[in-house]
């Protein structure tokens, strides 16, 4: 199969290809290196891009809804404004990668490597983002309502203004993580880890803090009707001043 003069098919070479606006729908990709190739507004709905290695990649407004690029290598590679809808990116490493305003809607990101990503206004609703490494990522204003976060790694990220309704964050790490604002409404955070984080206006209605850590939290004016928390009423006093 040629696309743009380009040999297309499992393990090609396509280091630096340019493939702008390219149709490559259900094209299969499998352990191709696209290092640094050009995929500007492409269309890979429903392509096999497992192994794939997209290291520095622009992907760009790229259709990518249903693709598979499962253990994929995008590092550093830019998404900003792609569609992921329903992907599966599980394990896949896009440490430092540019996903603003991607659409991840039930995106599988289970064990991804997310360290320094942007994922700024991103879509994440109802992703799977179990045990991924969010470190230092930044989410401001991240639709992640729903989204399943149980064992992810948040440490120093940048969640202000995140949707994170209803969100399952058990067990996850969310030490000097920034969720100033953010909606934790009805949230899941039993055993997770908020030591020092910055909750200042967080909208805590009805979470579950049950086994939480909040040393050093800043709770001021965070809502916290009906939710479960982990300490007592003096301790959380405390907390606010």
């Amino acid at each position: 199969m040629k696309v743009k003069g380009y040999e297309i098919g499992p393990g090609a070479n396509l280091q630096g290809a340019n493939l702008r606006l390219a149709n490559l729908q259900g094209a299969d990709l499998e352990g191709a290196n696209l290092q640094g190739a050009n995929l500007y507004g492409a269309d890979l709905q429903g392509a096999d891009l497992q192994g794939a290695d997209l290291q520095g990649a622009n992907l760009y407004r790229a259709n990518l809804q249903g693709a598979n690029l499962y253990g994929a290598d995008l590092e550093g590679a830019n998404l900003q404004g792609a569609n992921l809808y329903g992907a599966n990116l599980y394990g896949a490493d896009l440490e430092g990668a540019n996903l603003q305003g991607a659409n991840l809607y039930g995106a599988d990101l289970q064990g991804a490597n997310l360290r320094l990503a942007n994922l700024r206004l991103a879509n994440l609703r109802g992703a799977d983002l179990q045990g991924a490494d969010l470190e230092g990522a930044t989410l401001t204003e991240a639709n992640l309502r729903g989204a399943d976060l149980r064992g992810a790694d948040l440490q120093g990220a940048d969640l202000e203004g995140a949707t994170l309704t209803e969100a399952n964050l058990r067990g996850a790490t969310l030490t000097e993580a920034d969720l100033q604002g953010a909606d934790l409404y009805r949230a899941d955070l039993r055993l997770a880890d908020l030591q020092g984080a910055d909750l200042r206006g967080a909208d805590l209605e009805g979470a579950d803090l049950e086994g939480a850590t909040l040393t050093e939290a800043n709770l001021r004016g965070a809502d916290l009707r009906g939710a479960t928390l982990p300490f007592q009423i003096d301790t959380l006093t405390k907390l606010f001043d």
